[in-house]
């Protein structure tokens, strides 16, 4: 997000306010550069979207002499962008809001810190939704995985995947693979509930699929069960349960 987009995004937030916002009693900490830029049990969660929230931290809260403004959002002084300055590097990621629903909160753009900590848990991408929750329960249905009429895999040992608001994944175990089919891809994508994913490309037919297929080789804790396991892309593959397709 560059400051054109921060300055936009304070604006609408000064206009219209965040979809919603709340206080939290954890332990919220930011790392940048060897030391806490804020260590405080009074942060926020704001919605900027309805998605997932942000962390905003109480600037009594930050640490004094660590962030200077550098211009100002509106002419009437509501939000300011701001530098925040470490002993080896800073970053102009920052908003101050004066004014509006938000006074008195500062928001750290999450990738511009090194580590964030709820309590003493690292947490990764932005945030988790704490209206948002992960079941994951193993299955003995039948699922089967087609690609242009071809099974990639078939398995009645799985875990199906329950995440809010979002469609079931079903992982399988990598033994019910054929692997003649699957080449590694280099693409990773990161999510706060799951961890890092890792991909395969799918080859049938004379056809390449990209990225068909994901894994966690060492995902979070709350997702321990699908280690090992590997989920198709529902959307852009043929899965069956127990024989009746699935709907892309």
């Amino acid at each position: 997000m560059n400051s054109s987009s921060l300055t936009k995004l304070a604006h609408t937030l000064l206009e219209k306010g965040p979809h919603k916002l709340e206080k939290t009693s954890r332990r919220v900490r930011g790392l940048y550069d060897g030391f806490y830029v804020f260590d405080t049990t009074d942060a926020r969660f704001v919605w900027e979207h309805p998605y997932y929230p942000q962390f905003y931290i109480p600037k009594s809260a930050v640490k004094d002499a660590v962030l200077t403004k550098d211009e100002s959002v509106d002419d009437e002084e509501s939000a300011f962008l701001v530098t925040l300055k470490g002993k080896h590097k800073s970053t102009d990621r920052v908003i101050i809001f004066e004014k509006g629903p938000l006074a008195g909160l500062v928001r750290f753009e999450f990738a511009a810190l090194d580590d964030w900590f709820e309590e003493d848990t690292p947490i990764y991408v932005h945030p988790k939704d704490p209206y948002k929750r992960i079941d994951i329960l193993p299955s003995s249905r039948t699922v089967t995985a087609k690609v242009d009429g071809v099974t990639i895999a078939e398995s009645c040992n799985n875990m199906f995947l329950f995440e809010t608001s979002l469609r079931t994944r079903f992982y399988m175990p990598k033994t019910a693979v054929r692997w003649e089919f699957l080449t590694e891809s280099k693409t990773t994508t990161a999510c706060p509930y799951k961890g890092e994913a890792n991909y395969y490309n799918v080859t049938v037919n004379g056809k390449e699929y990209k990225d068909l297929i994901w894994w966690y080789k060492t995902p979070t804790l709350e997702s321990a069960p699908i280690v090992g396991h590997l989920c198709f892309y529902n959307e852009k593959c043929d899965i069956y349960i127990d024989g009746v397709q699935e709907e892309k």
